[in-house]
């Protein structure tokens, strides 16, 4: 056996996805106590719905511009130089980029200052008086922060190819926490609109602040690195000729969303409400376990790329992430479909939120299980595609997706909206999130036979992933059972005493059953 092949056949995931994945959770923890906070001091007042519409619209921007597509574009040749030595040529073509990005956060701060009255008019058709003025100034400030935003998402390009993941993925803890100090300390001493125009200065504060502690590292990393224009420099026309396609690929899972919510509009009233509930942990577990997997990944796969052999070293690495990424998912998907009810109850189930609600939330959330592992994995193999430089074949499979997705939705909401779980909830949310875990096993499937043509067939292996959903399946009943035996408690003490068991008794089952990343893990453990 060569040398390259062994060590394609020795290869194993990046072991940096716990930090990226630590960076996620502190910066969704924040993000949830943030918008705590919020609900303090605005609750569903004009004033909360102003902020939140208002930071929507350059959140879209950002996704257009930010992470997703720098990732896809920037990091592979940032990657590859490095890979070849070639460290004053990658410092010239991050800072030819930082200032092509740095023109192009200017041009949208000025269109957001000069053009809100327009953006809220187009966007926010529905605000008038006091809300559509409110609107209006928030843009004007908010506008700004979403330039500041996307230079961020370039220094975590730079840290994570650099192997720093932590502080990329933790910086908008303090985005948030800027947030927070505003409404704490201001909260109380102005009136609800005064407040409103400080918190969009504490957001424009925070997007600087989330850039600027990320700058300490990048100029230790890369002391190369040269701030001029640069479009001559062909690693930089690579980045801009690869930009596009991802920024059409970010476009589509924008547009995925927007009509989840105009055919959720034509359902019964709470349709969107449970939609929103069950995305929000339906994502959690896409975060911390795909993304955090595939950012780590991207900067070691690029560097495979510019060695001989690469096909194989490809084929080892996306194969032994793909194992890790569904060890984590697997249970993920298990618990969500049988344990559900218990986690919906303990997040949710207060005041007007009662048990049909929950009922409904779980139902909503089980559908879009059925597609978790697939929507995870295929954050892995666009990793694959954009090491590739193909930022192309992930932007084409994602608009099949959405197509595929949206054609099902239609077909099956309205039938399901005719089932009532209760007087006031019917089904047809759970036609949606059926529809989209459909579509997700579609980009999966596509996807995945895309690269077998390139680097040969990727997956997790029917095997090992047979073992893990015996392990998963076996807890969850055992917890069920257990649970029901029990008196009734409250809704979060029976969520903690479900999902803890649970979540530790997989993990001794896996093991138990051969499973390699089970065994390391416990072996960490151990070692502590």
């Amino acid at each position: 056996m060569s040398a390259t092949a062994e060590e394609a056949a020795g290869a194993s995931a990046s072991p940096h996805a716990r930090w990226v994945a630590a960076g996620i959770f502190l910066s969704r923890i924040s993000g949830f106590f943030r918008q705590s906070v919020l609900a303090f001091y605005f609750g569903t007042s004009l004033y909360a719905d102003v902020f939140n519409a208002a930071l929507r619209m350059p959140n879209v921007l950002q996704n257009l511009l930010g992470e997703g597509t720098l990732s896809a574009s920037f990091i592979p040749v940032y990657a590859e130089l490095l890979a070849r030595g070639r460290r004053e040529e990658a410092g010239r073509v991050a800072g030819a980029v930082l200032a092509l990005l740095t023109a192009v956060a200017g041009a949208l701060a000025i269109i957001g200052i000069v053009f809100a009255p327009v953006l809220v008019d187009v966007f926010l058709w529905g605000f008038e008086g006091e809300r559509r003025a409110l609107a209006i100034t928030v843009t004007r400030i908010v506008f700004p922060m979403t330039g500041t935003l996307v230079l961020s998402a370039w220094a975590l390009g730079i840290l994570n190819t650099h192997r720093h993941f932590f502080v990329s993925y933790a910086a908008p803890v303090l985005w948030n926490a800027a947030m927070i100090a505003t409404l704490v300390f201001l909260g109380g001493r102005l009136t609800s609109d005064r407040l409103l125009i400080a918190l969009a200065w504490g957001a424009f504060v925070g997007g600087v602040l989330q850039f600027a502690i990320q700058l300490p590292w990048v100029i230790t990393l890369q002391r190369e690195l040269h701030v001029r224009w640069g479009l001559g420099l062909e690693g930089v026309r690579t980045v801009v000729r690869n930009a596009g396609p991802a920024i059409l690929g970010r476009g589509v899972v924008q547009v995925s969303s927007w009509i989840d919510l105009v055919l959720g509009s034509f359902l019964a009233v709470g349709a969107i409400a449970a939609l929103g509930y069950a995305s929000m942990l339906y994502i959690l577990p896409v975060s911390l376990f795909g993304i955090s997997v595939a950012a780590a990944e991207l900067p070691e796969l690029s560097r495979h790329h510019a060695v001989e052999g690469a096909a194989a070293q490809l084929h080892a690495r996306a194969n032994a992430a793909l194992r890790q990424i569904a060890f984590l998912v697997v249970p993920s998907v298990v618990g969500y479909i049988v344990l559900g009810d218990y986690l919906v109850a303990g997040l949710f189930q207060r005041g007007d939120f009662g048990p049909a609600d929950t009922r409904l939330v779980h139902l909503v959330l089980a559908g879009y299980s059925i597609g978790l592992l697939a929507s995870t994995g295929s954050r892995m193999l666009s990793s694959v595609f954009f090491a590739l430089r193909d930022t192309r074949t992930p932007a084409k499979v994602a608009v099949v997706r959405v197509a595929a997705a949206g054609a099902l939705g239609v077909a099956l909401m309205l039938p399901l909206d005719r089932v009532a779980i209760s007087p006031e909830l019917r089904l047809g949310a759970l036609g949606l999130s059926i529809a989209s875990a459909a579509g997700s096993w579609v980009e999966w499937s596509l996807l995945r036979r895309s690269l077998r043509e390139r680097i040969g067939r990727v997956g997790t292996g029917a095997g090992p992933l047979a073992r893990m959903c015996i392990a998963a399946v076996l807890m969850a009943v055992v917890v069920r059972i257990g649970i029901a035996a029990l008196p009734q408690l409250p809704a979060i003490p029976t969520a903690a005493l479900a999902l803890l068991p649970y979540g530790a008794g997989y993990f001794v089952v896996a093991h138990l059953l051969g499973i390699e990343e089970a065994a390391r893990t416990l072996g960490r453990f151990a070692r502590r």
